[in-house]
């Protein structure tokens, strides 16, 4: 072995491994231990690179899980984990490299055997695993202390408070990682899980206390998005003349190294550049998703879940309420910010979803912002790129977007702020247009996908649900947006002639063949005029409430009005085309007065000469259009399944074969 690095196909070879995978129990205070943990190789980045080390120890995990109730070398090596961890602040305040760098190790080598066991086993048979003992092999004491639970305390502390510096990045890491493994049972059962073990230690207990600390923790290394030290930046000078990657120790440490190995190979190209530029900040989102999402106790919610929904602004000097748990404070001007710039992930979107629908506070701050563009540009860009975001991510885009436009404010606001030269926008050149104008005509541009691609009804209602809950505070809309108004009520209309004449000639194909059965037309058509009726609701709102405000809508309107006509005496539409049929025929009527030939100028002139002099008591009051987000029922039936696919997916820390998940055999994606 000696300096020389060697492949990673031959780690099931190596001597160390397999004394702490045999049949030998070593024990916590055996110099083995230092050897074993003195290794170095390049972090993995990438599943790719995960999954070639899985794939050369999975015969070592699976050693140690058949010999470890016999040797309790399990126990043991989470022992010297936890027994260095006592010193680990004070290492990285001393900049003791080497002790940080084997602690590391030692998670890193705990992290890889968890998932195996994980896998291998139900947790009643892993809690098992902790309590073996080398004093007595094959038994445990049931009065032991508890390693799991307080292997699961020590990852909260160290994560919660070890100073983030460069040589204490990658274990800070590692402890999120973890983390996020000890949870994974989830990944291997295809119903949600409302019990577990895991679940049990992180609600009650002795990790309780630690709820608000590492929810706090979690959001600001979201927030902060520090980037991992270059290489080399958080360890000690490497030995120039070394034949790998060995560290310059002392030569009586250096002789009882692990062989060293790079995931590559000697002289092989750097890995690729992870996918994410700060997988601290990649992971801590990830695991307080999982946590956000854990299933309330059956005698307690979910503790971190009711973190998330209390925390406040640091500038908010207001006492908590004695009733609130876990509560603490947070910069919301720095949590604002990390959301505009993150939104491209799904993650972040989640973050921002659960944020605004599960804090007031968060809900209140965003809401009162004079800048929201920033927020939600980035999520209608989401949504302009329908096609190439996964289901889920345009799903939360659109309710961030429907629970935004619950509030009065914001659907007035988003009208004041203009917007130049919006680049993505690639249909036509909007060199100046307000925001609340981009927001419709991305709206309607997704509802318009929805209908020639995925025909999705849910996300035809939240699409029509966000400009119902706009339309009564529509303002100075944009000459394209008004158009595009009009011309998705055009095609809903042609889409209405269409089912309607298939249906005519299917009913009298019925009467000369009574054996073939009907296609459903009623329900398509059932379906067709719900969403003619809304977008007739959408219309009048904004005639009834802003006419005043709106010349283009009014253009258009005349512009289209024959499209009106077939719905004047359809007993669905009557009472709403009322209000829309006194708009038409009073404005044409003035432009009929005024001549022919009349240019666009002089048509939205007279138009808004003609709003003064409209008789608006004879316009019909219908209800305000209000919508607000519901949760289903039993959201975790959605959200869980959504989580644990985000973390299946991520580019870093994690890999899982995909013939072991069971979880996403739901209808998940």
């Amino acid at each position: 072995m000696g300096s020389n690095s060697s492949r990673i196909g031959d780690l099931p070879k190596n001597e160390y491994l397999k004394k702490l995978s045999g049949t030998e129990s070593v024990s916590e205070n055996d110099p083995f231990w230092n050897q074993l943990l003195s290794f170095s190789f390049p972090a993995p980045t990438s599943s790719t690179e995960l999954k070639l080390l899985e794939e050369a120890t999975i015969s070592v995990c699976r050693s140690l899980v058949e010999n470890n109730p016999r040797t309790g070398n399990l126990g043991a090596l989470i022992k010297v984990f936890l027994s260095r961890t006592k010193e680990l602040k004070l290492s990285a305040e001393c900049q003791n490299h080497i002790f940080i760098w084997q602690t590391h190790n030692a998670l890193f080598i705990i992290c890889c055997l968890l998932k195996v066991f994980i896998y291998e086993m139900s947790e009643e048979e892993l809690q098992l695993h902790f309590t073996y003992e080398e004093k007595s092999p094959g038994s445990y004491s049931s009065d032991s202390e508890d390693l799991l639970e307080e292997l699961l305390c020590c990852l909260m502390q160290l994560i919660t408070d070890i100073p983030l510096l460069d040589i204490t990045y990658e274990i800070s890491v590692e402890a999120v990682s973890t983390m996020v493994v000890f949870l994974s049972c989830q990944l291997f059962h295809k119903e949600v899980l409302r019990q577990s073990i895991s679940h049990k230690y992180l609600m009650r207990g002795r990790c309780l206390p630690y709820t608000s600390k590492l929810v706090k923790t979690l959001l600001y290394n979201f927030i902060r998005q520090e980037k991992p030290p270059p290489p080399g930046a958080h360890v000690f000078p490497q030995q120039s003349d070394a034949g790998g990657l060995l560290y310059g120790l002392a030569s009586g440490v250096a002789t009882g190294l692990w062989t060293v190995f790079t995931l590559g190979g000697v002289g092989s190209k750097a890995a690729a550049a992870p996918e994410v530029s700060s997988p601290l900040a990649n992971q801590s989102l990830l695991l307080l998703l999982v946590l956000a999402n854990l299933t309330d106790a059956a005698d307690a919610p979910n503790p971190y879940r009711q973190a998330i929904m209390s925390f406040k602004n640091t500038q908010d000097s207001s006492p908590f309420p004695s009733s609130i748990p876990h509560a603490f404070q947070i910069n919301f001007n720095s949590l604002y910010m990390a959301l505009c710039e993150q939104q491209t992930s799904d993650q972040a979107t989640l973050l921002l979803y659960t944020l605004l629908h599960q804090n007031s506070n968060i809900r209140t701050y965003m809401l009162a912002r004079t800048d929201m563009e920033n927020l939600v540009l980035p999520i209608l860009e989401i949504l302009y790129h329908v096609e190439e975001r996964n289901s889920h991510h345009v799903y939360m885009a659109l309710i961030v977007l429907l629970i935004l436009t619950e509030d009065d404010g914001f659907n007035r606001s988003i009208h004041e702020v203009m917007l130049k030269n919006i680049t993505w926008y690639s249909e036509r050149v909007l060199t100046e247009i307000s925001l609340g104008s981009l927001l419709i005509l991305v709206v309607i541009r997704t509802i318009q996908y929805n209908m020639t691609r995925t025909r999705d009804k849910y996300l035809h209602t939240n699409c029509l649900a966000a400009l119902a809950n706009m339309s009564a505070q529509f303002r100075s809309l944009h000459q394209y947006a008004a158009q595009r108004i009009i011309s998705l009520f055009s095609l809903l209309s042609k889409k209405h002639n269409k089912v309607l004449e298939q249906a005519t000639q299917s009913l009298r194909g019925s009467l000369s063949s009574s054996d073939v059965p009907l296609p459903d037309y009623a329900q398509d058509l059932n379906v067709i005029e719900e969403v003619i009726r809304m977008m007739l609701e959408i219309i009048n709102s904004c005639l009834t409430n802003s006419l005043h405000h709106n010349p283009n809508l009014v253009y258009a309107l005349l512009y289209k009005r024959d499209l009106f006509e077939q719905f004047r005496t359809h007993p669905s539409f009557q009472d709403i085309m009322q209000n829309i049929d006194l708009v038409i025929t009073f404005f044409s009527s003035r432009l009929l007065q005024a001549g022919a030939e009349l240019s666009v100028e002089r048509v939205l002139e007279i138009i808004k000469q003609g709003v003064v002099a409209l008789p608006k008591d004879r316009l019909r009051k219908f209800p305000e259009l209000k919508f607000k987000y519901v949760e289903e029922e039993q959201p975790e039936e959605f959200f869980i399944p959504y989580v644990w696919s985000l973390v299946y997916n991520s580019a870093v820390g994690l890999y899982w074969n995909p013939q072991d998940i069971q979880l996403f055999t739901m209808d998940s994606d």
